[in-house]
């Protein structure tokens, strides 16, 4: 299994098949929104979600970005994970795909 990033968005490749991908446009200044989380059935149950989304938030911290998420299972990851965001400030994470992170 192979990870690779490209500008906001981490896919994992499997077999040369594309298999999962997260995806963190640059939403504000200075700010990534991890918008979209995806791993392909074959491969659900393996950690993978959870992997892509910490080479995300690794990703933005290498940038100096701040994180923000949208995307359900990022905010879930971000509360048990991270628990606070790159600036060091708590993280508000309603498990709501409508809504973003609120400070």
């Amino acid at each position: 299994m192979e990870y690779i990033t490209y500008k906001n968005r981490i896919a994992v490749i499997e077999n040369g098949e594309e298999m999962g991908e997260v995806t963190f446009p640059l939403t504000g200044e200075n700010t990534y929104t991890i918008n979209h989380t995806y791993v392909d059935d074959r491969l659900r149950g393996r950690g993978i979600a959870s992997e892509l989304v910490r080479r995300a938030v690794a990703e933005i911290e290498r940038l100096g970005g701040r994180v923000e998420a949208t995307c359900s299972y990022a905010l879930l990851w971000l509360s048990r994970n991270k628990g606070k965001d790159i600036s060091g400030e708590s993280i508000c994470c309603p498990i709501d795909a409508n809504k973003t992170n609120t400070k």
